[in-house]
Protein backbone atom coordinates (compact mmCIF):
# COMPACT_ATOMS: atom_id res chain seq x y z
CA UNK A 1 0.00 0.00 0.00
CA UNK A 2 1.68 3.28 -1.29
CA UNK A 3 0.84 6.09 0.96
CA UNK A 4 -0.88 9.14 -1.45
CA UNK A 5 1.86 12.89 -0.72
CA UNK A 6 0.18 16.00 0.66
CA UNK A 7 -1.14 18.10 -2.43
CA UNK A 8 0.93 21.13 -2.96
CA UNK A 9 -1.60 23.69 -1.95
CA UNK A 10 -1.33 21.78 1.61
CA UNK A 11 2.41 22.09 1.42
CA UNK A 12 2.22 25.55 1.38
CA UNK A 13 -0.06 25.75 4.03
CA UNK A 14 2.20 24.01 6.32
CA UNK A 15 5.40 25.74 4.84
CA UNK A 16 3.83 28.73 5.81
CA UNK A 17 2.28 28.45 8.85
CA UNK A 18 5.66 26.83 10.08
CA UNK A 19 7.39 30.05 8.36
CA UNK A 20 5.51 32.44 10.39
CA UNK A 21 5.46 30.48 13.90
CA UNK A 22 9.35 30.42 13.69
CA UNK A 23 9.92 34.20 13.20
CA UNK A 24 7.52 34.84 15.94
CA UNK A 25 10.15 32.40 17.62
CA UNK A 26 13.09 34.15 16.80
CA UNK A 27 11.89 37.75 17.36
CA UNK A 28 10.84 36.26 21.20
CA UNK A 29 14.20 34.78 21.39
CA UNK A 30 15.81 38.33 20.57
CA UNK A 31 13.91 40.14 22.80
CA UNK A 32 13.29 38.47 26.13
CA UNK A 33 16.99 36.59 26.00
CA UNK A 34 19.30 39.31 24.35
CA UNK A 35 17.52 42.35 25.72
CA UNK A 36 16.74 43.77 21.99
CA UNK A 37 14.35 46.18 21.06
CA UNK A 38 11.23 44.65 19.42
CA UNK A 39 11.94 46.72 16.62
CA UNK A 40 15.35 45.23 16.19
CA UNK A 41 14.31 41.67 17.12
CA UNK A 42 11.44 41.70 14.40
CA UNK A 43 13.18 42.83 11.44
CA UNK A 44 15.89 40.46 12.12
CA UNK A 45 13.72 37.79 12.37
CA UNK A 46 11.29 38.71 9.51
CA UNK A 47 14.79 39.31 7.34
CA UNK A 48 16.41 36.29 8.09
CA UNK A 49 13.86 34.31 7.82
CA UNK A 50 12.54 35.59 4.15
CA UNK A 51 16.10 34.73 3.12
CA UNK A 52 15.95 31.55 4.72
CA UNK A 53 12.61 30.98 2.99
CA UNK A 54 13.56 31.84 -0.48
CA UNK A 55 16.42 29.54 -0.32
CA UNK A 56 13.97 26.81 0.33
CA UNK A 57 12.18 27.78 -2.68
CA UNK A 58 15.21 27.90 -4.79
CA UNK A 59 16.05 23.88 -3.55
CA UNK A 60 12.45 22.78 -3.97
CA UNK A 61 12.30 23.72 -7.28
CA UNK A 62 15.50 22.59 -8.24
CA UNK A 63 14.34 19.14 -6.94
CA UNK A 64 11.27 19.32 -8.88
CA UNK A 65 13.33 19.69 -11.86
CA UNK A 66 15.77 17.46 -11.16
CA UNK A 67 15.65 14.35 -8.87
CA UNK A 68 19.04 12.75 -7.69
CA UNK A 69 19.60 9.41 -7.33
CA UNK A 70 21.22 7.93 -4.08
CA UNK A 71 24.99 8.26 -5.34
CA UNK A 72 24.43 12.07 -6.44
CA UNK A 73 22.81 12.97 -3.06
CA UNK A 74 26.18 14.85 -1.98
CA UNK A 75 25.36 17.25 -4.88
CA UNK A 76 22.51 17.75 -3.08
CA UNK A 77 24.03 18.28 0.30
CA UNK A 78 26.74 21.02 -1.23
CA UNK A 79 24.33 22.57 -2.86
CA UNK A 80 22.41 23.02 0.41
CA UNK A 81 25.67 24.38 1.85
CA UNK A 82 26.28 26.62 -0.49
CA UNK A 83 22.77 28.45 -0.18
CA UNK A 84 22.93 28.40 3.48
CA UNK A 85 26.19 30.11 3.29
CA UNK A 86 24.65 32.68 0.69
CA UNK A 87 21.52 33.13 3.11
CA UNK A 88 23.71 34.07 6.08
CA UNK A 89 25.61 36.17 4.17
CA UNK A 90 22.92 38.26 2.61
CA UNK A 91 20.63 38.71 6.08
CA UNK A 92 23.81 40.01 7.52
CA UNK A 93 24.37 42.22 4.62
CA UNK A 94 20.78 43.84 5.15
CA UNK A 95 20.86 43.98 8.84
CA UNK A 96 23.90 45.66 9.06
CA UNK A 97 22.85 48.12 6.52
CA UNK A 98 19.78 48.85 8.22
CA UNK A 99 21.05 48.74 11.63
CA UNK A 100 24.29 50.73 10.75
CA UNK A 101 24.37 52.81 13.99
CA UNK A 102 23.88 49.70 16.60
CA UNK A 103 26.77 48.85 17.93
CA UNK A 104 25.99 45.90 20.50
CA UNK A 105 23.60 43.90 17.81
CA UNK A 106 26.08 44.63 15.20
CA UNK A 107 28.79 42.77 17.51
CA UNK A 108 26.12 40.34 18.33
CA UNK A 109 25.77 39.27 14.52
CA UNK A 110 29.36 38.72 14.11
CA UNK A 111 28.85 35.89 17.01
CA UNK A 112 26.20 34.50 15.66
CA UNK A 113 27.09 34.00 12.50
CA UNK A 114 28.19 30.13 13.23
CA UNK A 115 24.80 29.64 14.72
CA UNK A 116 22.92 31.18 11.97
CA UNK A 117 24.92 28.97 9.34
CA UNK A 118 23.74 25.81 11.22
CA UNK A 119 20.24 26.39 11.64
CA UNK A 120 20.40 27.51 8.09
CA UNK A 121 21.72 24.80 6.79
CA UNK A 122 19.36 21.97 9.28
CA UNK A 123 16.45 24.29 7.81
CA UNK A 124 17.88 23.66 4.21
CA UNK A 125 18.98 19.98 4.61
CA UNK A 126 15.47 19.23 5.50
CA UNK A 127 13.68 21.36 3.16
CA UNK A 128 15.62 19.31 0.57
CA UNK A 129 14.92 15.85 2.08
CA UNK A 130 11.16 16.13 2.47
CA UNK A 131 11.13 17.64 -1.17
CA UNK A 132 13.13 14.11 -2.55
CA UNK A 133 10.85 12.40 -0.05
CA UNK A 134 7.47 14.34 -1.41
CA UNK A 135 9.00 13.85 -5.16
CA UNK A 136 9.61 10.03 -4.44
CA UNK A 137 6.12 9.07 -2.92
CA UNK A 138 4.71 11.37 -6.03
CA UNK A 139 6.27 9.06 -8.44
CA UNK A 140 5.56 5.97 -6.52
CA UNK A 141 1.82 6.84 -6.28
CA UNK A 142 1.54 7.63 -9.88
CA UNK A 143 3.33 4.30 -10.95
CA UNK A 144 0.86 2.42 -8.64
CA UNK A 145 -1.93 4.63 -10.63
CA UNK A 146 -0.89 3.48 -13.63
CA UNK A 147 0.02 -0.76 -12.62
CA UNK A 148 -3.99 -0.26 -11.20
CA UNK A 149 -4.89 1.18 -14.78
CA UNK A 150 -3.28 -1.69 -16.62
CA UNK A 151 -4.32 -4.58 -14.69
CA UNK A 152 -8.16 -3.08 -14.74
CA UNK A 153 -7.76 -3.04 -18.82
CA UNK A 154 -6.21 -6.38 -18.39
CA UNK A 155 -9.42 -7.73 -16.36
CA UNK A 156 -11.66 -5.83 -18.45
CA UNK A 157 -9.63 -7.44 -21.62
CA UNK A 158 -10.06 -10.78 -20.66
CA UNK A 159 -13.71 -10.25 -19.43
CA UNK A 160 -14.69 -9.10 -22.80
CA UNK A 161 -12.35 -12.18 -24.13
CA UNK A 162 -14.34 -14.61 -22.10
CA UNK A 163 -17.99 -13.25 -22.83
CA UNK A 164 -16.99 -13.05 -27.18
CA UNK A 165 -15.44 -16.57 -26.97
CA UNK A 166 -18.95 -18.01 -25.69
CA UNK A 167 -21.42 -16.76 -28.37
CA UNK A 168 -18.94 -18.63 -31.62
CA UNK A 169 -19.45 -21.57 -29.45
CA UNK A 170 -23.53 -21.29 -29.60
CA UNK A 171 -23.74 -19.37 -33.19
CA UNK A 172 -21.52 -23.08 -34.37
CA UNK A 173 -24.62 -24.80 -32.86
CA UNK A 174 -27.18 -23.15 -34.14
CA UNK A 175 -25.79 -23.00 -37.50
CA UNK A 176 -25.43 -26.90 -37.54
CA UNK A 177 -29.30 -26.92 -36.00
CA UNK A 178 -30.13 -24.96 -39.30
CA UNK A 179 -28.56 -27.16 -41.38
CA UNK A 180 -30.20 -30.41 -40.46
CA UNK A 181 -33.64 -28.37 -40.27
CA UNK A 182 -33.28 -27.31 -43.79
CA UNK A 183 -33.00 -31.16 -44.78
CA UNK A 184 -36.01 -31.92 -42.81
CA UNK A 185 -38.32 -28.71 -42.69
CA UNK A 186 -37.14 -25.86 -43.97
CA UNK A 187 -40.22 -23.77 -43.09
CA UNK A 188 -38.96 -24.08 -39.06
CA UNK A 189 -35.25 -23.78 -40.42
CA UNK A 190 -36.49 -19.99 -41.86
CA UNK A 191 -38.16 -19.32 -39.02
CA UNK A 192 -34.74 -20.76 -36.68
CA UNK A 193 -32.95 -17.90 -38.98
CA UNK A 194 -35.02 -15.08 -38.64
CA UNK A 195 -34.85 -15.85 -34.74
CA UNK A 196 -31.24 -16.27 -34.67
CA UNK A 197 -30.75 -13.24 -36.38
CA UNK A 198 -32.37 -11.51 -33.83
CA UNK A 199 -31.14 -12.96 -30.95
CA UNK A 200 -27.45 -11.80 -32.77
CA UNK A 201 -29.03 -8.45 -33.53
CA UNK A 202 -29.17 -8.10 -29.48
CA UNK A 203 -25.96 -9.46 -28.99
CA UNK A 204 -24.40 -6.93 -30.64
CA UNK A 205 -26.66 -4.31 -29.13
CA UNK A 206 -25.30 -5.20 -25.78
CA UNK A 207 -21.70 -6.06 -26.16
CA UNK A 208 -20.30 -3.29 -24.24
CA UNK A 209 -22.07 -3.50 -21.04
CA UNK A 210 -20.83 -5.34 -18.40
CA UNK A 211 -23.90 -4.94 -16.25
CA UNK A 212 -27.68 -5.40 -17.25
CA UNK A 213 -30.58 -5.89 -15.26
CA UNK A 214 -32.56 -9.19 -14.71
CA UNK A 215 -35.67 -7.93 -17.09
CA UNK A 216 -32.88 -7.72 -19.88
CA UNK A 217 -31.44 -10.61 -19.42
CA UNK A 218 -34.80 -12.86 -19.21
CA UNK A 219 -35.63 -11.37 -22.30
CA UNK A 220 -32.14 -12.08 -24.25
CA UNK A 221 -32.37 -15.70 -22.73
CA UNK A 222 -35.87 -15.52 -24.08
CA UNK A 223 -35.21 -15.43 -27.32
CA UNK A 224 -32.27 -18.01 -26.87
CA UNK A 225 -35.08 -20.53 -25.79
CA UNK A 226 -36.84 -19.64 -28.86
CA UNK A 227 -34.39 -20.31 -30.66
CA UNK A 228 -33.38 -24.18 -29.05
CA UNK A 229 -37.71 -24.83 -29.21
CA UNK A 230 -37.75 -24.73 -32.96
CA UNK A 231 -34.48 -26.77 -32.46
CA UNK A 232 -35.50 -29.55 -30.80
CA UNK A 233 -39.55 -28.63 -31.12
CA UNK A 234 -41.63 -30.89 -28.83
CA UNK A 235 -38.93 -32.58 -26.95
CA UNK A 236 -37.89 -29.43 -24.71
CA UNK A 237 -40.27 -27.32 -22.16
CA UNK A 238 -39.34 -24.28 -20.20
CA UNK A 239 -40.67 -23.08 -16.68
CA UNK A 240 -39.45 -19.71 -16.00
CA UNK A 241 -40.27 -18.36 -13.21
CA UNK A 242 -38.83 -14.71 -12.22
CA UNK A 243 -39.42 -12.84 -8.93
CA UNK A 244 -40.38 -9.50 -9.46
CA UNK A 245 -38.34 -7.44 -6.86
CA UNK A 246 -35.70 -9.33 -8.86
CA UNK A 247 -36.33 -7.65 -11.84
CA UNK A 248 -34.29 -4.41 -11.20
CA UNK A 249 -31.24 -6.32 -10.03
CA UNK A 250 -28.16 -6.31 -12.41
CA UNK A 251 -26.19 -9.37 -13.37
CA UNK A 252 -23.24 -9.95 -15.28
CA UNK A 253 -23.98 -9.67 -19.16
CA UNK A 254 -24.38 -12.62 -21.19
CA UNK A 255 -23.61 -15.28 -18.04
CA UNK A 256 -27.08 -16.82 -18.30
CA UNK A 257 -27.37 -18.10 -21.47
CA UNK A 258 -24.07 -20.96 -21.34
CA UNK A 259 -25.85 -22.15 -17.97
CA UNK A 260 -28.87 -22.75 -19.83
CA UNK A 261 -27.59 -24.15 -23.02
CA UNK A 262 -25.20 -26.71 -20.72
CA UNK A 263 -28.78 -27.55 -18.95
CA UNK A 264 -30.27 -28.23 -22.56
CA UNK A 265 -27.50 -30.24 -23.96
CA UNK A 266 -26.85 -32.51 -20.82
CA UNK A 267 -30.83 -32.56 -20.18
CA UNK A 268 -31.63 -33.51 -23.99
CA UNK A 269 -28.53 -35.89 -24.50
CA UNK A 270 -29.33 -39.67 -25.18
CA UNK A 271 -32.90 -39.52 -25.12
CA UNK A 272 -35.87 -39.08 -27.29
CA UNK A 273 -38.63 -37.99 -24.53
CA UNK A 274 -39.60 -34.69 -23.67
CA UNK A 275 -37.77 -32.79 -20.98
CA UNK A 276 -38.27 -29.87 -19.13
CA UNK A 277 -35.79 -27.40 -17.50
CA UNK A 278 -36.85 -25.09 -15.02
CA UNK A 279 -35.20 -21.68 -14.69
CA UNK A 280 -35.55 -20.01 -11.19
CA UNK A 281 -34.85 -16.43 -10.18
CA UNK A 282 -35.14 -14.92 -6.64
CA UNK A 283 -33.18 -12.54 -4.27
CA UNK A 284 -31.28 -14.11 -1.26
CA UNK A 285 -29.63 -12.63 1.43
CA UNK A 286 -28.93 -9.59 -0.89
CA UNK A 287 -27.78 -11.40 -3.70
CA UNK A 288 -29.77 -12.54 -6.65
CA UNK A 289 -30.14 -16.25 -6.56
CA UNK A 290 -30.87 -18.24 -9.91
CA UNK A 291 -31.20 -21.65 -10.49
CA UNK A 292 -31.14 -23.94 -13.69
CA UNK A 293 -32.71 -27.82 -13.61
CA UNK A 294 -32.50 -29.98 -15.61
CA UNK A 295 -33.06 -33.85 -15.87
CA UNK A 296 -30.59 -36.51 -16.48
CA UNK A 297 -30.13 -40.18 -16.43
CA UNK A 298 -27.31 -41.46 -14.37
CA UNK A 299 -26.71 -44.56 -16.00
CA UNK A 300 -25.53 -42.33 -19.41
CA UNK A 301 -22.82 -41.37 -19.51
CA UNK A 302 -21.88 -37.45 -19.69
CA UNK A 303 -21.71 -36.11 -22.75
CA UNK A 304 -18.57 -34.77 -23.81
CA UNK A 305 -17.53 -31.25 -24.20
CA UNK A 306 -15.05 -28.61 -23.97
CA UNK A 307 -16.09 -27.62 -20.80
CA UNK A 308 -14.82 -23.60 -21.49
CA UNK A 309 -18.88 -22.64 -20.99
CA UNK A 310 -18.64 -23.27 -17.11
CA UNK A 311 -14.89 -22.75 -17.00
CA UNK A 312 -15.31 -19.08 -18.43
CA UNK A 313 -18.30 -18.46 -15.92
CA UNK A 314 -16.18 -18.92 -13.06
CA UNK A 315 -12.97 -17.53 -14.47
CA UNK A 316 -15.64 -13.80 -15.06
CA UNK A 317 -17.02 -14.49 -11.40
CA UNK A 318 -14.26 -14.62 -9.91
CA UNK A 319 -12.46 -11.62 -11.98
CA UNK A 320 -15.68 -9.43 -10.72
CA UNK A 321 -15.97 -10.76 -7.24
CA UNK A 322 -12.78 -12.52 -5.92
CA UNK A 323 -15.03 -15.40 -4.81
CA UNK A 324 -14.40 -18.88 -7.07
CA UNK A 325 -18.15 -20.09 -4.74
CA UNK A 326 -20.42 -18.44 -6.71
CA UNK A 327 -21.26 -21.00 -9.71
CA UNK A 328 -22.43 -24.60 -8.26
CA UNK A 329 -24.25 -27.36 -9.49
CA UNK A 330 -24.89 -30.87 -7.92
CA UNK A 331 -27.11 -33.41 -8.77
CA UNK A 332 -30.41 -34.82 -6.50
CA UNK A 333 -31.87 -38.00 -5.69
CA UNK A 334 -34.82 -37.63 -8.13
CA UNK A 335 -32.43 -37.39 -11.14
CA UNK A 336 -32.56 -33.82 -11.25
CA UNK A 337 -29.28 -31.50 -12.07
CA UNK A 338 -29.51 -28.38 -10.54
CA UNK A 339 -26.64 -25.25 -11.10
CA UNK A 340 -27.08 -22.37 -9.27
CA UNK A 341 -25.26 -18.91 -9.60
CA UNK A 342 -25.65 -16.27 -7.21
CA UNK A 343 -24.44 -12.74 -7.64
CA UNK A 344 -23.83 -10.17 -4.95
CA UNK A 345 -25.79 -6.86 -5.22
CA UNK A 346 -24.21 -3.70 -4.16
CA UNK A 347 -25.94 -0.05 -4.78
CA UNK A 348 -23.36 0.90 -7.03
CA UNK A 349 -24.36 -1.80 -9.18
CA UNK A 350 -28.02 -1.40 -9.86
CA UNK A 351 -27.38 2.27 -11.73
CA UNK A 352 -24.46 0.14 -13.95
CA UNK A 353 -27.21 -1.13 -16.64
Amino acid sequence: MTTTPLSKPQIKTIAGIILICWQLACAAVLYFFFNFSWQIAIVDSVISNVYLAIGCIIISNMLGFYQPKNEKLLYVLLVTLVLSATVVIAAKYSLTYIFANQRSYLAFLDLADIFKAAVSFMCLAWCALANILWYRLEEQSEIQARMLATQNLAKEAELNKLRHQLQPHFLFNSLNSVYALTIVNPTEAGTMITKLAAFLRGTLKRDDEIWVSVADEMEYIQLYLDIEKVRFSHRLSVEVNVSEETLGLCLPGTLLQPIVENAIKFGLYNTSTAITIAIDVKLENNALAISVTNPYDPEMKAAKGTGFGLAAIRRRLYLLFADSNLLQAQSQNNNLYITTLKIPQKDDKSHTH
